[in-house]
């Protein structure tokens, strides 16, 4: 640990005088791509050592508010999600359950086949029950913000990171092509979005797997998002007949449970889409992360976001154009 960190005094002060807790040991757990960090502080509950995670959250740049009302909602639904044990909105300090130090993506590159077919049939049962919670009460992912969403694209990766100078005529192909996407998540139906929900932010636990974490950022909005969070995840990669295989199951469960759920190949074209959409998006997120934030490890993740986006809109003739466009300015399938 750096003792000269304010934070990490700050948290200690936190741990040790405002909780009285016995601690004997703070250690970075992990980051994210937000300035949110976390720790492992390893305590003593009557004599026993035991172990909690401390989320930093500056409140000058964020906001442990959602994060704390997200996380009561969905433990109120049964979803397994870090218990809270307190925290300071003032601070920006939360201390959590310990939900273990294995994301699924660490567990996913090492499994046997069966394994891994075990692990995402126990993360499309949790998204089942996640997608079952009520969600009205949360922000709208509506057209403005999938639409500013996509606009990272052509911001961040296609004029920061390839340097392209974009003309009306590209501007003019590239804003059809998020129209398109857009209204087309619209008229899908709407219920609880997570927006992250894949292999970093799903931790494989021995108890109800997996546990569930980053979902502060959840809305109201198209039900195909998550499953494209997690079935092309832009940091682990799947033959497309498993994708398939795994997304005709999660159709047909949701058919099982929910009225409104549309015909396996108009709900295929949904996922598509928004596997589009999401995917230009993550691709200006990478890029923003590089240039504007010095965290140069995403651009490794570049490539599989990039074919991703490809094999969401190839086999569509309305994304023809927007396709050839992309493979004469640099941004061809890897």
């Amino acid at each position: 640990m750096q003792h000269n960190d304010p934070r990490l005094n700050l948290i200690l002060d936190w741990l040790r005088n405002t909780l009285q807790l016995d601690v004997q040991s703070l250690e970075p757990a992990s980051a994210d791509a937000s300035f949110r960090r976390y720790f492992r502080a390893s305590v003593l509950e009557h004599g026993e050592p035991v172990t909690r995670i401390v989320m930093d959250a500056p409140p000058a740049h964020e906001d442990i508010r959602p994060f704390l009302r997200i996380d009561q909602h969905l433990a109120a639904c049964g979803v397994h999600v870090p218990h809270i044990y307190d925290y300071s909105i003032e601070h920006g300090l939360m201390l959590l359950e310990d939900l273990g130090n294995t994301p699924y993506l660490a567990a996913l590159q090492k499994a046997s086949p069966n394994t891994v077919d075990t692990l995402y049939g126990d993360a499309l049962r949790a998204l089942l029950h996640l997608q079952s919670c009520p969600s009205a009460d949360l922000p709208a992912y509506d057209r403005p913000k999938l639409s500013s969403e996509m606009q990272l694209f052509d911001h961040w990766y296609l004029r920061q990171h390839l340097g392209l100078c974009l003309n009306d005529d590209d501007l003019k192909l590239i804003n059809s092509t998020y129209a398109q996407l857009a209204a087309r998540a619209l008229t899908q139906p709407q219920g609880f979005v997570h927006r992250d929900y894949h292999s970093r932010n799903l931790m494989l636990t021995l108890d109800h797997p997996p546990g569930i974490i980053d979902f502060q950022d959840a809305v109201h909005g198209p039900i195909t998002y998550d499953l494209a969070s997690l079935l092309r995840d832009s940091y682990i990669e799947w033959p497309e007949e498993q994708v398939e295989a795994w997304l005709r199951q999660h159709h047909h469960a949701l058919q099982q449970s929910q009225p409104d759920i549309p015909a396996w190949e108009q709900f295929k074209t949904d996922f598509d889409w928004m596997s589009a959409q999401r995917h230009l998006k993550v691709l200006g997120i990478f890029a923003r992360l590089h240039h504007r934030d010095g965290k140069s490890g995403y651009l490794a993740d570049l490539p599989l976001t990039l074919r991703n986006l490809h094999r969401s809109l190839a086999p569509y003739p309305e994304f023809a154009d927007f396709i050839d466009w992309l493979n004469q300015h640099g941004c061809a399938r890897p």
